[in-house]
């Protein structure tokens, strides 16, 4: 037992991570309205995790998710198989009009004082299609998955989605794999369908099940019901809310052994300040904070995820395993597109101490 937790030293599967893929489409620093060109990145909050794992730091890593068979499905296809993650795919058929499809996902990068700008289009999406009963966990935790992840931004899908979220982390706790879920709380896509009270009840029957919870502060009020801190926070770089909530999670959730987020101070579009944080079985953990001069700051949150998550399942002592999630983090806001382009041995000298000076 390290950490509270049972990590399993083997299995066919590091990391298996169930939820929907997507597209993004990124015009650079010009807004949509003005756009002419654009680069597609192929994300996915719990792809993203699956994909670092895989790609950086070397794991074997999965993805649960939908796929329909027309093009822009062959697209997402393909960037999964070049990170090297296996899919588990329910596949669905494109009537070659409007659906089902693969969610497309918008997003400026701003500048300066420009924020960027974020929009969705999920009509009709396969992933939201998902259902419990899809996927044949089963056979899949059987020939062993260490660690288990999914997300809120896929448990507010639909009214299934949640659902299947539920049904996966009582297969992987049964199959003895760790699990963790990244609150991500989106009002936006709750309101659609059923609200914040319909969202505290479907979270409530996934977290039941879950050891690790990636979240801030809003995201344990607002996806847990957690009460706000009694001690506000004086910088968005301050660790004092967040850790004045833990006892309040603890109370509410005492099987849950680790708790963690980042810390995000946006002085512009380019310029951040950065630091992570983590309560480990009853101890706290500060990652230090760096100056980021930021290309593209989507994904940095599931950069830090999948870098702490590595530290966990690599046996690293609490606060290097905060630290290479933060260095990973830090990293990914370096590079296009919502996966990383780091290499392990990167992120460990980061993590480290590492600077920008040319490497010869």
């Amino acid at each position: 037992m390290k950490y509270g937790l049972n990590i399993q030293p083997s299995g066919a599967l590091d990391f298996l991570s169930l939820g929907a893929l997507v597209h993004r489409l990124d015009p650079g620093i010009i807004p949509f309205r003005k756009a002419t060109e654009c680069k597609i990145h192929v994300s996915g909050g719990e792809f993203n995790c699956a994909a670092n794992l895989a790609d950086c730091f070397r794991l074997k890593t999965g993805v649960a998710s939908a796929m329909v068979d027309y093009p822009v499905g062959d697209l997402i296809a393909e960037r999964v198989r070049a990170m090297g993650v296996k899919p588990f795919y329910k596949y669905f058929k494109h009537n070659g009009v409007n659906s089902p499809n693969m969610a497309a996902v918008y997003s400026d990068r701003g500048f300066g004082v420009r924020a960027p700008v974020v929009f969705y289009n999920r009509a009709n999406e396969a992933g939201a299609m998902l259902k419990p009963g899809d996927f044949d966990w089963k056979t899949i935790f059987g020939a062993g998955v260490r660690w288990f992840h999914s997300g809120g931004i896929f448990a507010a899908l639909s009214e299934t989605t949640g659902e299947l979220i539920a049904e996966g982390m009582k297969a992987a706790k049964a199959a003895g794999a760790i699990t963790s879920f990244d609150l991500n709380y989106r009002a936006k896509l709750w309101n659609i369908w059923g609200g914040h009270e319909r969202a505290l009840a479907v979270i409530a029957k996934i977290v039941e099940h879950v050891d690790v919870l990636v979240g801030n502060e809003e995201d344990l009020q607002m996806g847990l019901g957690i009460p706000g801190p009694e001690v506000a926070a004086k910088s968005k770089l301050d660790p004092s809310a967040f850790f004045g909530m833990i006892n309040n999670v603890v109370a509410k959730l005492p099987h849950v052994k680790i708790v963690a987020t980042t810390l995000r101070e946006v002085r512009s579009s380019n310029r951040h300040n950065w630091s992570a944080v983590a309560w480990i079985d009853g101890k706290t953990y500060l990652a230090p904070t760096a100056e980021l001069d930021v290309l593209d700051r989507v994904g940095g949150g599931d950069g830090f995820a999948s870098g702490f998550f590595y530290g966990l399942l690599s046996g690293e002592e609490p606060e290097e395993a905060v630290k290479l999630g933060w260095a990973h983090g830090a990293l990914l806001t370096t590079y296009p597109g919502d996966t990383t382009m780091a290499t392990v041995e990167q992120v460990r000298a980061f993590a480290k101490g590492g600077s920008a000076r040319i490497q010869r």
